[in-house]
């Protein structure tokens, strides 16, 4: 029984945090969202508008699917809800930051696609240049 009370109620980092590389292969989703939080904070909304605008419409998240995927990151640590907000903005809109340990997995994953790509042009499966 004591055994049980310390490991399960002493444990200050309970659940403990994976390894950044752990976390890979990412999601099209998780990873668009870690790339839009990348460079400033935004609001779900403005999430899903930032992912549509840079891929050209190639990725549109719904609703759910971005707060699914906010609700894994917020729990594996990755990025926080922020308390803060513009005093302009809509107080029922939330915010989103990402973690420093949100930036090393989105640098793994980068660095992960970039080896696949480069394995995809070895085998010319790329499309030719213009």
């Amino acid at each position: 029984m004591w055994y049980t009370v310390m490991r399960y109620i002493e444990m200050p980092d309970f659940p403990r945090r994976r390894l950044p590389q752990q976390h890979l292969p990412l999601t099209v989703p998780v990873f668009q969202i870690l790339l839009s939080l990348s460079d400033c904070d935004l609001h779900g909304y403005a999430i899903i508008q930032d992912i549509r605008q840079r891929t050209a419409g190639e990725v549109s998240l719904t609703a759910s699917t971005l707060y699914a995927a906010i609700k894994r990151l917020l729990d594996a640590g990755l990025i926080d809800e922020l308390e803060a907000r513009p005093s302009d903005d809509d107080p029922r809109r939330r915010y989103y930051r990402i973690q420093p340990a949100g930036l090393d997995v989105a640098r793994l994953e980068s660095a992960r696609l970039e080896r696949a790509v480069k394995m995809a042009r070895q085998k010319r499966l790329t499309p030719k240049k213009a």
